[in-house]
């Protein structure tokens, strides 16, 4: 008999344990259903905003050993316009990711959203490299647990927080938007990094500071995981450097019940989440699991 590869991220249940993950190909429903069709269990949107932002001049996204560093500037077409264009959607498992700097952006957000298909919001309350949104609001423990409180009195559907590594301590982070209501955790996101060309002596992207992704950061990520899950009980979705099989049963066992997939779509394209879900089904049967909820933080016993 097949592991069932189905799990559940407090209410929400999910066929399979991967996600793309937010700022990966988010912005086409075409897309988001061709990712779905491939494995994918759902699909994070590029996180949208109250209105329609530009971002950052290339070059926003560079590889390095390890991974990427990015500044994209989190440009997005904008809520209203967002929501339209998934407006026909039925079947896709989509979460809706926000970003923000007070209550109102996140209300008129949602208001966006109400009677389109999603099946989560996950609040971005760690994007590395905007001012004034993402890090700067999750370093303010009151600002998140209003943000994720007015969230959760306008919509049914689950509420998801994703936290980085800031200027204070991102366990504080949870505990306020778990103040809030939040449903679940997303941990983490990219690191605040940047790279410099020695030839021409200029930083790698127009932004000079930017997020690291990738394998680089896969550690740093199973270790926030590990200790979010051993805190607080509260569901967990490891996010960051998964690439195989191995990285994601890594951070099952280190407490999530889910994972996202984000950078390795730009080295293996879409098939990675086939790749990584019929890995997780061998190690299951190779270890003698049948659910996946039977592995989450089972690294936590030693």
């Amino acid at each position: 008999m097949s592991p069932d590869l189905s799990t559940t991220i407090g209410t929400l249940r999910l066929e399979r344990p991967t996600m793309l993950a937010s700022g990966i190909l988010g912005i086409s429903l075409e897309v988001f259903s061709r990712i779905y069709q491939s494995g994918a269990g759902a699909v994070v949107t590029k996180s949208l905003s109250k209105e329609p932002w530009e971002g950052y001049p290339n070059p926003t996204i560079v590889g390095i050993k390890g991974g990427y560093l990015n500044a994209v500037g989190l440009s997005n077409p904008g809520a209203p316009y967002f929501a339209k264009m998934i407006s026909q959607n039925k079947t896709v498992p989509i979460v809706v990711s926000l970003v923000g700097s007070v209550e109102e952006d996140f209300e008129f957000m949602v208001r966006q959203f109400e009677g389109v298909h999603v099946v989560a919001y996950e609040l971005n309350l760690s994007c590395p490299h905007v001012e004034k949104v993402g890090l700067e609001v999750g370093d303010d423990p009151s600002l998140v647990t209003k943000i994720v409180r007015k969230v959760k009195s306008m919509t049914k559907v689950p509420v998801i927080s994703k936290v980085g590594l800031g200027t204070t301590n991102y366990l504080d982070t949870v505990k306020a938007a778990m103040d809030g209501g939040t449903d679940a955790i997303t941990a983490i996101n990219t690191i605040r990094a940047m790279g410099i060309d020695v030839e021409t002596q200029r930083p790698l992207l127009s932004h000079k500071i930017g997020g690291l992704s990738g394998p680089a950061i896969k550690p740093v990520a199973v270790r926030c995981v590990y200790e979010i899950s051993s805190k607080y009980n509260i569901p967990v979705i490891g996010c960051g450097g998964v690439s195989t099989w191995e990285d994601a049963v890594e951070f099952i066992l280190a407490g999530a019940s889910a994972v996202q997939i984000g950078s390795a779509v730009g080295d293996r394209w879409i098939d990675v989440f086939s790749e990584v879900n019929d890995g997780i089904a061998n190690y299951m049967k190779r270890k003698g699991f049948s659910k996946i909820q039977e592995m989450v933080g089972l690294a936590r016993n030693f």
